[in-house]
């Protein structure tokens, strides 16, 4: 057998230069299935920023603000512990998912493959036709015809990723801003629409020129794969027991005994080759560049079903499925994945429970001192922030000491209201009689009011002189 193809990617030739992949169009049951979970998933993706839950954008990625929502749920910067606990949960979940079925969300969920397959690769389908004419199409000389097909193809997926750029400029800066900026004009914003067009030029670059490039060389998932995969996982295999034979794959002819040759099921027709996006032989087993879009089942089967031979030569299977006849199995490997997901997830939904509307942290200012005053009086000054994480004013809003007797003085108004979702910020002094006092370095319980009601709590560290222990 050849082994080159384990000496370099698909998509490069021998002379080293880039080789286009024209995969022929898919069809079949796994590709109708991608066809409903791929629309599903746009619908998500392009809702998302527009729908509003409790006043709160559904999603949202505020990084320039740190502002972020997470279905409908706001988060701060000081909930940046909440999010990095979320983010691996989901690391956890794509490796759970890769050891028990491989690169299943690569081939199902990412929204690379989901746009270059069910929205670019379906309009190069629609102006260029199938791979035999864009084949042809990208031989033939520049004449009126080919530049007609190339404007219009180009010209379209320009528009298409300019309207991507827009979505994700919505997670990004909010729909609401998005949309005022519309309203506005784009040359009300030149700042922000200098970013849209380079966000645009991406997505184009990406879509019309890098394509699958991005799966086998940017994406680092693929490489992942390698160290998460073992025998017991379930992949887009080829059964080479079935298909190769005692005597190897032959084209198929007639009325011929192929069992009595000793031949197997593969006619070696090359359709699981042309059909594939990412220009791979999946009969040469799992390989770096597949990505299990489920192409090749579906255009074997069609094979199959044209020669009269069992469907299922390529298939959802593990190795040991194939060699041994083993069913998947639940191992030990999945089970302790599954246990720290399951941790993982028990603690971030306990913190989010445990997670108050409105935060407080009291800080003293740095580089100052206790101050005495009469009647024995210790004085230590405070900055204060409150973040307010919803949607509703806090009205009448006090502080009051819980863990010692004493006053706390605000430099401006003693109550006052943080506005929704934004945040509050002051000075304030502390003041106890130092009789009261455990030593020079006593912790502070405050309680954070609202209309006479205790919304909040927080700790402060109070100073005052070593000779009052």
């Amino acid at each position: 057998m050849d082994e080159n193809f384990r000496d370099s990617i698909g998509t490069i030739n021998e002379e080293g230069k880039r080789a286009w992949i024209f995969p022929k169009k898919p069809s079949g049951r796994f590709y109708e299935y991608r066809k409903w979970v791929s629309y599903a998933l746009l619908l998500f993706l392009f809702a998302s920023p527009f729908i509003k839950v409790n006043g709160h954008q559904f999603l949202m990625f505020n990084v320039l603000e740190r502002r972020f929502n997470i279905f409908g749920l706001p988060f701060w910067p000081q909930d940046f512990h909440l999010f990095v606990i979320s983010m691996i949960s989901g690391v956890i979940f794509v490796a759970l998912f890769t050891v028990a079925f491989g690169r299943i969300f690569c081939g199902w969920m990412c929204p690379q493959t989901i746009f270059m397959e069910m929205v670019f690769r379906r309009i190069e389908y629609w102006i260029d036709g199938d791979r035999g004419a864009q084949i042809r199409l990208d031989r033939q000389a520049w004449n009126g015809e080919k530049i007609r097909k190339r404007v219009l193809k180009w010209s379209v997926f320009f528009v298409i990723s300019f309207i991507i750029a827009n979505v994700f400029l919505a997670y990004l800066i909010g729909s609401d801003r998005l949309i005022r900026y519309i309203t506005d004009g784009p040359l009300q914003h030149i700042s922000t629409l200098v970013s849209l067009l380079i966000f645009t030029a991406v997505f184009y670059f990406v879509f019309a020129w890098f394509r699958e490039q991005v799966c086998i060389i940017a994406c680092p998932y693929g490489r992942m794969q390698g160290v998460l995969l073992d025998n017991k996982s379930v992949v887009v295999a080829y059964d080479h027991k079935r298909g190769e034979g005692e005597s190897g794959r032959k084209k198929f002819r007639k009325n011929e005994d192929r069992e009595a040759l000793g031949h197997g099921d593969c006619i070696d027709c090359f359709q699981c080759v042309n059909v594939c996006p990412t220009g791979i032989d999946i009969r040469n087993g799992t390989q770096l560049e597949c990505v299990n879009c489920t192409a090749c089942i579906d255009e074997c089967d069609a094979i199959m079903e044209k020669v009269n031979l069992p469907k299922g030569l390529i298939r959802y299977a593990s190795e040991d499925n194939i060699e041994k006849k083993a069913k998947f199995t639940f191992t030990p490997r999945l089970k302790g994945y599954t246990a720290v997901l399951t941790i993982l997830i028990g603690v971030l939904v306990g913190m989010l429970f445990l997670r108050n509307d409105l935060e407080a942290n009291i800080l003293r200012l740095p580089g100052q001192l206790y101050e005495r005053k009469a009647g024995n009086i210790i004085s230590n000054v405070y900055t204060y922030k409150l973040v307010n994480k919803t949607t509703k004013d806090v009205a009448d809003v006090s502080f009051e000491l819980l863990s010692h007797p004493g006053t706390i003085s605000l430099v401006t108004h003693e109550h006052f209201t943080v506005l929704a979702e934004e945040l509050a910020e002051g000075t304030l002094f502390i003041e106890i009689n130092n009789a009261a006092l455990n030593g020079d370095k006593d912790k502070l319980r405050i309680g954070v009011y609202s209309g006479g009601q205790l919304i909040e709590t927080t700790t402060a560290a109070f100073l005052a002189p070593r000779s009052y222990k």
